[in-house]
Order: C-alpha cells, then sequence, then structure tokens
C-alpha cells in the first residue's frame, strides 16, 4: 500500500535529502533537479493535478509546454532527468506503485560543435594581461591552468594548494561527482602558478580560504563568474570577436591535444569525461576544420 503523497513540501524535502546521498551527482546538477521539480510541481498546481495522478500523458503535456517556451533540448533532457530520478525516488519510497517517467523521452540533440580558439589567439589573450596591475600574474596562472590542464571553472577554482604536485609534473583535480584525477602540467604553467603563489602570500586570506590556490584580492576564492569576466576581457584586449568562455579554452586544450597525435582514450582521461562518447566530438570537430581547410586551400576550390 502507497504512503501518503499530499505533503508535496515534504516529499520534495525528502527527495532532496535522496539525491544528496545518490553518488555522482555534482552540487549543481542537485540544485538544478530540484529547482526543475518545483517548477513541475507548479505546473501541476495550476492545472489542479494531484501528484499521486502524474500519468504519461500529463508529463508529455509538461515537456511540450517546455518546448513551447523555448527551452533548449539540452536544458529539457536535464529537466528529464530530474523527473525520472524524483519519480523513481517516489517509488523506491513507496509513495507511488507505478512510475510514469519509464517509457518518457529523452529529446535528440543534435551535435554541437564548440568554439574553438587557434593557438595565436590564446597566445594573443596571455600576452594581453597587465603584469603590473595585483591580479596580473594571478590571470596569467589562471589561463595557463585553464587552458593547459584543460580544467572545468569548478575545477579551477576549488584547486588546492595541497594538490599541486608541480616539481613531479600534475596535479590532482576533484572533478564531477567528486572524482579525482591526474592531469599534467606543462613546465610553462608550473612556473606561472609557482610566481603567482609567491605574491599570494601578500593576500590577507580569509578562513578557510588557506588551501585554495586562486584568490582574489580581497583574500576569497575566486567565483565561476569572476573567470568568465576575466576571460571574454582578455580575448577583448586581444580582439578576439568569438563567443568564448572558459569552457573555450578546455575545448581548445582538447582539440590542440587531438591535432598533435593524442590518443582519444588519453584525452578522455585528462578531461576526467565519464564517457568516451564525450570526447569524440573533438573528431567532429577535428574533421569539420580539416573539410573547411580543404575547401579553403585545394586548387580546385580556388
Amino acid at each position: 500500500m502507497s504512503r501518503e503523497i499530499n505533503d508535496v513540501d515534504r516529499v520534495v524535502k525528502a527527495f532532496a535529502a535522496y539525491i544528496g546521498l545518490e553518488r555522482g551527482l555534482s552540487e549543481n546538477t542537485r540544485v538544478s533537479y530540484l529547482f526543475d521539480i518545483e517548477k513541475f510541481i507548479a505546473y501541476l498546481a495550476q492545472g489542479g493535478i494531484m501528484l499521486r495522478d502524474v500519468t504519461p500523458e500529463v508529463l508529455q503535456e509538461f515537456i511540450a509546454a517546455l518546448h513551447d517556451l523555448g527551452i533548449a533540448p539540452r536544458s529539457q533532457a536535464r529537466i528529464i532527468s530530474g523527473l525520472k530520478s524524483f519519480f523513481r525516488f517516489l517509488c523506491l519510497d513507496n509513495y507511488l506503485d507505478i512510475n510514469p517517467t519509464l517509457k518518457l523521452e529523452t529529446p535528440r540533440m543534435g551535435k554541437h560543435l564548440p568554439e574553438v580558439l587557434t593557438v595565436d589567439e590564446i597566445d594573443a589573450m596571455i600576452a594581453a594581461i597587465d603584469l603590473s596591475t595585483p591580479e596580473g600574474r594571478r590571470n596569467r596562472a589562471i589561463m595557463e591552468t585553464i587552458y593547459g590542464c584543460g580544467l572545468r571553472v569548478s575545477e579551477l577554482v576549488n584547486l588546492e594548494i595541497g594538490k599541486l604536485f608541480l616539481n613531479d609534473g600534475y596535479l590532482v583535480v576533484d572533478g564531477k561527482g567528486n572524482k579525482q584525477r591526474l592531469v599534467p602540467v606543462s613546465q610553462i604553467a608550473a612556473d606561472e602558478i609557482t610566481d603567482y603563489l609567491v605574491e599570494r602570500e601578500n593576500l590577507d586570506i580569509k578562513p578557510g580560504e588557506e588551501n585554495i590556490v586562486f584568490l582574489n584580492r580581497r583574500g576569497h576564492r575566486l567565483t565561476r563568474q569572476m573567470i568568465f569576466t576575466i576571460v571574454r576581457r582578455l580575448a577583448s584586449l586581444a580582439g578576439i570577436r568569438k563567443e568564448i568562455s572558459p569552457h573555450t579554452l578546455r575545448h581548445s586544450f582538447a582539440t590542440h591535444l587531438l591535432e598533435g597525435g593524442a590518443n582519444l582514450r588519453a584525452i578522455q582521461q585528462m578531461l576526467g569525461h565519464e564517457s568516451i562518447a564525450t570526447t569524440e566530438i573533438y573528431l567532429h570537430l577535428d574533421s569539420t576544420r580539416l573539410r573547411e581547410e580543404i575547401i579553403m586551400h585545394h586548387p580546385r576550390n580556388l
């Protein structure tokens, strides 16, 4: 016999505790799931539908409403993933007998080829850094680290001094789902980090941030948004008109490795991709750029 499901707020809190214990979910994913579930419950309330009465048809109508609102397929897929987790929890905790999401399909997404910078463009961004400013040495170390190691923004802002093994040529990175991986670090990046750490000692470092590598002038760790601002400002100073973000540097890192002959499995490990299929997008990217080069330079096309 199913448990009562009338107290929706209590059920959502129980779900929050449940996904907090699920291994492999990042904090961003957990926050997104809860946000999406609250939106779904608001949708149900607007239509006078009780949670226990949700059917596959109701779910399909909700997804259709998302499509009509212009929600991108990738965001729809995340919402569907959250709904599946939510209803799986309801069944596991005996709130429901039947899971209405079992046949709910994720929208198909075409392969999105990310923007990539050339080596010259990255060099121009690094050259645009004003080393006479207090943040100049830090920003140079940030650029060399995020590009030279292919880090995610979250991995960069949470990078710890105790996980730098610069003399041995690698970093220990806490990736998605708190999974650690070893990432090789170039001598250039290692030197820039070392130089920055000397200047970092002059900061008034706030309690709890003593082991964080990259800090702002007030001694706090940098935010994701601050990294976005730094990268986009440097792109503007370098005269780059592409729409880029810190993730563009990660894409560029992987693409340049592939162009240089690196093994796809090695790139997968360095990027911390769970599946090789995620890394394979760089094969498509590489072949697309190759085709453009052929069209541009082949004598039959001149």
